[in-house]
């Protein structure tokens, strides 16, 4: 699928306007930026994923430890979403059911043998891009090794997927990497050029902060001019965000966001299809508040959309390391109201 670069706006029967599509930039990682890289490909080419890479969990977390390389597995996730290669992204995506392989995403591999091959991460992700045939680009936020560390109450965790299936104290819990790494390069070009910055959906702790912790991030999304969205999630994570509004989670990314704010903060409005809240219901999960009379705590102006998928996804039977929530956002919808506040900066 390629998009052109002139978006057409119709104000009238006789007037149309031609505006040059967006530069935009998502911050995150899994399947929160996986969701909305699909939804924001079909508006803009103009589309560059910025990935945590914190990653240690799951195949990932095997290959990591077995073989040294970098995670691979958020970075597959978002070459695949912007994939215009229907059975290539779908061999990318295969996982192994059994056997010696069992559980191991054949993706990931793939780009853990490109890394061993090259030498280098970032060929390895420019080659795979090429084989997936991609709109846009998919960045490491950072190439250097480290291991994401919560200080949890005096108790020190180690590591990302410890740190997710932990019961803790959100709002009190420290995050940091160690050893401290440097932004990519390429990941702060990226960011001091984009017209549109997105921090994704998706594991607050695990996916999403892990990205403001390398050096530099912070820095460069303070010297860029363009807006901070932040999309947020659907349900809370029990043990972690329980009871939260949408206002926690953009009060709880500013601590790390230091002098830079959220200009947008885009929230589902929609009920939430009745069988997948009553099952995640009983396992902790619920809908994210959103009572706007705590919107006046917040900078951030907060925009209100139908942002929830109402299909029904399921879970690939041999992904068994990591359990995924199944309620998604509508990546059509979310790209739509992405597109039309960049248009409103723009107007």
């Amino acid at each position: 699928m390629h998009v052109k670069n002139i978006l057409k706006i119709s104000h009238s029967a006789k007037k149309t306007i031609s505006v040059k599509l967006p530069s935009i930039v998502v911050i995150g990682g899994g399947t929160g930026s996986f969701t909305l890289l699909q939804g924001l490909k079909t508006v803009t080419p103009n589309l560059t994923a910025i990935v945590s890479m914190s990653d240690d969990g799951g195949s990932s977390g095997v290959l990591r430890d077995e073989l040294g390389v970098l995670p691979p597995g958020d970075v597959r996730q978002c070459l695949v979403a912007l994939s215009d290669s229907p059975e290539i992204r779908n061999l990318f995506s295969y996982r192994f059911g059994d056997g010696r392989f069992e559980g191991q995403s054949l993706g990931n591999i793939i780009l853990s043998g490109l890394e061993l091959q090259y030498g280098n991460f970032a060929q390895a992700i420019k080659i795979a891009s090429q084989i997936l045939h991609i709109t846009g680009k998919v960045i490491p936020v950072t190439l250097e090794r480290h291991v994401l560390v919560i200080d949890d109450g005096g108790e020190i965790i180690h590591g990302e997927f410890k740190i997710r299936e932990r019961n803790m104290n959100c709002a009190d819990a420290q995050l940091r990497l160690q050893p401290p790494v440097m932004i990519n390069p390429e990941a702060r070009q990226a960011i001091i050029n984009a017209d549109l910055i997105v921090i994704a959906p998706g594991h607050i702790l695990g996916s999403i902060i892990p990205n403001l912790l390398v050096n530099g991030v912070i820095e460069a999304l303070s010297a860029t001019m363009a807006p901070l969205v932040y999309v947020t999630n659907l349900v809370t994570k029990p043990g972690q965000t329980d009871g939260w509004h949408v206002v926690d989670y953009v009060k709880h990314l500013e601590k790390y966001l230091g002098q830079r704010k959220i200009d947008y903060v885009l929230y589902n409005t929609e009920p939430i299809n009745a069988y997948l809240l009553h099952r995640y219901a009983s396992e902790g999960e619920l809908p994210v508040l959103i009572d706007k009379s705590r919107f006046a705590e917040i900078q951030a102006q907060p925009i209100g959309a139908h942002l929830v998928s109402q299909s029904i996804s399921t879970q690939d039977p041999n992904d068994k390391a990591i359990k995924r929530t199944l309620i998604r956002h509508d990546a059509k919808q979310a790209a739509k109201r992405l597109l039309q506040i960049w248009y409103e900066q723009n107007s």
